[in-house]
Formats: C-alpha cells, sequence, structure tokens
C-alpha cells in the first residue's frame, strides 16, 4: 500500500523560507514523476513542480525561481524549498506520485497516489 507523508508546513512571514518533505512508502516500482501541488479552500488544486526520475523539472511559473523541487532516491524522499514566499503561497501543499510519465507535468491528472498535505501560511 503506497503512502506518502508530507511535513515542513508552517507559519511563516514573508520573504522567508521553509523546506517541506515528502516520504514515499509501499512502492513497487519507482515512481516516474513526483510533484507538488496546492490548494486554497474554494480553488482548484494547482500543480507548483514536478521531477521526472531522470531529473527533468518543470514549475509553475508563479513559483519559478524561488521554488526548487528535489528528490532523495536513497532516502525515497521528495523535497519542496521554497524560498522568498509570499502571502500568495498559502495554501495546503500536498505531494503526489505517477506511476508512468512521459515528461514531468504538473497537471494534477497524471498522478496516482497523493499524501494528506501539509499547511504553509505566509503573513504580510
Amino acid at each position: 500500500q503506497v503512502q506518502l507523508v508530507e511535513s515542513g508546513g508552517a507559519s511563516v512571514e514573508a520573504g522567508g523560507s521553509l523546506r517541506l518533505s515528502c516520504a514515499g512508502t509501499g512502492f513497487t516500482h519507482k515512481p516516474q514523476c513526483m510533484a507538488w501541488f496546492r490548494q486554497v479552500p474554494g480553488k482548484e488544486r494547482e500543480g507548483v513542480a514536478a521531477i521526472e526520475s531522470d531529473g527533468d523539472t518543470k514549475y509553475a511559473s508563479n513559483v519559478k525561481g524561488r521554488f526548487t523541487i528535489s528528490e532523495d532516491t536513497a532516502e525515497n524522499t521528495l523535497h519542496l524549498q521554497m524560498n522568498s514566499l509570499r502571502p500568495e503561497d498559502t495554501a495546503m501543499y500536498y505531494c503526489a506520485a505517477a506511476k508512468d510519465c512521459l515528461w514531468p507535468s504538473i497537471s494534477h491528472y497524471e498522478y496516482d497516489y497523493w499524501g494528506q498535505g501539509t499547511q504553509v501560511t505566509v503573513s504580510s
């Protein structure tokens, strides 16, 4: 049974940094793509960043240059380093894994497994 468990969410002031982590267990085969999404109440889930197993990455335009996605394959852990945080980054952040993918995608339709989320709150 696949489980994704996020951690690292917190309340920070604008301009601050956070590092989110996602520990994955139960995979029979390494997922081809992993990604971070975020959602605020009343809005659709938004793709933030994705990484393919060969290291290719993709970022949403509103986080590019501020956020960095990385993967520790030895620990089966996905990270999201978030710098220069803004109030509009406030959301529940979710980790996701796709069994197969052709390229890193930030479309939620591509992903098979989801974590429960970790809350990030950025105050102005």
